[in-house]
């Protein structure tokens, strides 16, 4: 008897062990946020090539702040996110997307899209190298997307200056 209550007392700890990392891996970025202060990348010598607002994706995925896309003297460009804001979650990921304006899961899914990286922090200023052969004017759509949940976070569409 004393065997049966030992047996269950450790798999009862190790099913709580595994529960509560998982809700912390999943529910932490709901009241945890991460701040980036980055300073500006672009130069006296880039140039502003297009710019666009983020904007909620739903009810539960909110966004706020400005996608800015310079060019420097030397050709490569830079992905600038300012005064920005998103609903944090986990394995979050900018990508540029191709295609009209996104607003969907579903948009971003039925889209061709380039990955700049992991998302450096849900508040404040960053900055995101974008790779040369990315055509702006193709992938005009910048997104805060949750790679291991297939969501969107929110979206914004860049538009020429």
């Amino acid at each position: 008897m004393k065997r049966k209550i030992i047996t269950v007392a450790i798999i009862a700890g190790l099913i709580g062990f595994v529960a509560g990392n998982l809700f912390w891996y999943l529910a932490s970025p709901l009241w945890i946020d991460q701040v980036v202060s980055e300073s500006d990348a672009s130069t006296a010598e880039s140039t502003l090539i297009a710019t666009g607002a983020f904007s909620d994706a739903d009810r539960s995925h909110k966004g706020t702040g400005v996608a800015s896309l310079y060019r420097s003297a030397n050709g490569s460009r830079v992905l600038r996110l300012t005064e920005f804001e998103v609903t944090n979650g986990p394995d979050l990921e900018v990508w540029m997307v191709k295609g009209s304006a996104i607003q969907t899961s579903k948009d971003v899914k039925e889209s061709e899209w380039v990955s700049l990286g992991a998302l450096k922090g849900n508040i404040g200023d960053q900055n995101y190298d974008v790779p040369a052969e990315v055509d702006w004017a193709e992938y005009s759509n910048v997104v805060i997307w949750c790679e291991q949940f297939g969501v969107l976070f929110s979206p914004a569409a860049l538009a020429g200056i």
